[in-house]
């Protein structure tokens, strides 16, 4: 089990993931004590499986959809101190194991999200999800105004900072639309992103994905428009969101990086860095 230096804890917010969650839980426990699962309503057997667990359940009596979870997890999470979040699905398509990487990143650079990013793996990325993605970051990009990596992950280790900066009145938008607005929102107030490479799983055992590639994707830029016109369309946002997106690959030696250095590989000054 890893202890970080903050208080860090895990939020896994599932809906109708029985055929991954205790497996998945019990991975995690291995890495973090702190474990928050929010159950949205589901109404298969997710919260039996891990009733024997030491983790902590919140139920939502109703689907109220992934948005509505993360926060409700985010201000538990806050409630008991928390100076990290860490964000992982469900559906098991994050390995836990590869918590130690984003966490040892965000102990290097405690100011920053840090997305574990894998639009880098291609082979093992659904090729309509894959341009998916890809399309939903040039806008969410341009929007938060500096290139992201992996805009739709949702492994990610928020700093408890960010909402002491943002609440959910900043970021309206539920369901998937919800992390790539947090982003932007963050964004805006200076605070950006560090991408750690991860792999693409897709366990066969997972349910079926609810992220719907052209209705989702078709929400985020609506929302993304409704941001870039706030903002006069934020030219230099797009100026500076078309630099090569930066994730720190894996395998790559940090030892001997400081935090500055990596948070300067976001902005193209670290080339060995780059994807």
């Amino acid at each position: 089990m890893i202890f970080p230096s903050r208080k860090t804890v895990l939020v896994i917010p599932a809906y109708n993931e029985a055929g991954t969650i205790r497996d998945l839980a019990l991975r995690a426990l291995k890495i973090l004590p702190d474990v928050v699962i929010v159950d949205d309503g589901s109404t298969d057997a997710t919260a039996a499986q891990v009733a024997d667990l030491p983790v902590t359940v919140l139920r939502n009596e109703r689907n109220a959809g992934k948005a509505a979870s993360l926060w409700r997890g985010f201000e538990h999470a806050l409630s008991i101190d928390a100076h990290n979040i860490v964000t992982l699905d469900g559906d098991g398509q994050h390995q836990p194991e590869d918590m130690p990487r984003l966490l040892d990143m965000a102990e290097r650079s405690p100011q920053y999200i840090i997305i574990g990013a894998r639009l880098h793996d291609r082979k093992n990325f659904p090729a309509r999800r894959y341009y998916a993605n890809q399309f939903a970051r040039f806008w969410i990009s341009w929007a938060a105004g500096y290139p992201i990596a992996d805009t739709q992950s949702g492994f990610r280790i928020y700093p408890a900072s960010l909402f002491d900066e943002i609440s959910r009145r900043d970021v309206k938008w539920n369901g998937f639309v919800f992390e790539s607005e947090v982003l932007i929102a963050a964004g805006a107030r200076n605070m950006r992103s560090i991408a750690v490479a991860i792999p693409g799983i897709y366990p066969t055992q997972a349910r079926p994905s609810h992220f719907r590639p052209v209705a989702d994707i078709a929400r985020i830029v609506i929302m993304v428009a409704g941001r870039l016109l706030r903002r006069g369309m934020h030219p230099v946002g797009l100026w500076r969101s078309l630099n090569l997106p930066v994730a720190i690959e894996i395998g790559t030696d940090l030892s001997h990086i400081s935090g500055s250095d990596i948070a300067d590989a976001v902005s193209k000054k670290a080339p060995s860095l780059r994807q």
